[in-house]
């Protein structure tokens, strides 16, 4: 089945108007979700509409309200919220030009795949592609879809164009809040190098198909044995996870990042193997595999 394109219109720099289409790049299928279910009848459960101290109320009488302040709502009826809505224009207008660094990784969202509508938009498509990856720059306008406006960036990706929209600057938290309270002292020179061997060690091309999912794979398995399974059975398997121990103290970090720079091997350069497939969980540092002294 051909996927459905998330918006049709057009792409337009300057005097110049591209055809395009876009699809959503993710897939929602891959997530696991459950339903609440009555156990006694084996049916799903479905919610009525309360309001505390009156009980079940009709549909018809819900309208949309801002809380301004606790118990206090501003009511908004629908054709004063539509009427406000953005019209849904078919025009993508690239008003500006970036360096791709100078975006907050932030600020990224969700990202679609553009293709050119049809067999005569391709040619103005390629030269847009191709001058976006030679100039090093990523294109930002405005897209309006179903009445809201999304701020979005636009980059070459293969053949194709990526377009990722972004978060408003009122939608990011600032994280020097959170960082306040940690100090300003300079680490030990050694320790930073031993850290960084590690960190060049350990780097290598990034592949997402190295990394895999352990607890969604895991919720699988137990699916599919729990629908085999007679009589409802419960299905129990511990995880082989190894039990936290101490040892946070500085002679334990740099005998732990010595042990670490030394067995391991460079990332990428195995003997000739696959190298096994890293799992999302990740590893346990050896620090805390080792006891303190």
């Amino acid at each position: 089945m051909a996927a459905r394109a998330y918006w049709q219109g057009q792409i337009r720099l300057a005097l110049v108007s591209i055809p395009v289409e876009i699809y959503s790049a993710t897939k929602t299928g891959a997530k696991i979700s459950f339903n609440q279910i009555h156990e006694p009848s084996g049916k799903r459960i479905s919610y009525e509409k309360v309001v505390p101290g009156i009980g079940p109320i009709d549909r018809d009488e819900i309208v949309k309200g801002f809380e301004i302040s606790k118990g206090n709502y501003v009511i908004l009826e629908e054709d004063e919220i539509e009427a406000v809505k953005i019209e849904s224009k078919r025009t993508l207008e690239l008003v500006q030009f970036v360096d791709a660094c100078e975006i907050d990784p932030l600020y990224f969202e969700k990202p679609y795949y553009v293709a050119p509508a049809d067999d005569l938009a391709e040619e103005a498509f390629i030269v847009l592609r191709d001058a976006l990856r030679q100039a090093g720059k990523v294109g930002l306008g405005q897209l309006s879809v179903r009445g809201q406006e999304k701020l979005v960036a636009l980059k070459p990706c293969g053949k194709g164009l990526l377009l990722e929209t972004l978060r408003y600057a009122d939608e990011v938290r600032k994280g020097q809040a959170f960082f306040t309270d940690i100090g300003a002292d300079k680490p030990d020179k050694e320790l930073l190098d031993l850290a960084t061997s590690l960190i060049e060690k350990k780097t290598a091309p990034f592949d997402a198909s190295e990394f895999e999912n352990r607890y969604v794979d895991a919720l699988r398995k137990l699916i599919d044995k729990k629908a085999k399974a007679k009589g409802g059975a419960k299905i129990l398997e511990d995880a082989d996870e190894p039990a936290e121990t101490g040892g946070s103290n500085v002679i334990d970090l740099m005998a732990a990042l010595k042990k670490s720079v030394d067995a391991e091997k460079p990332a990428g350069k195995t003997s000739g193997k696959t190298p096994a497939k890293r799992k999302t969980a990740g590893t346990r540092s050896a620090s805390a595999k080792k006891k303190s002294a």
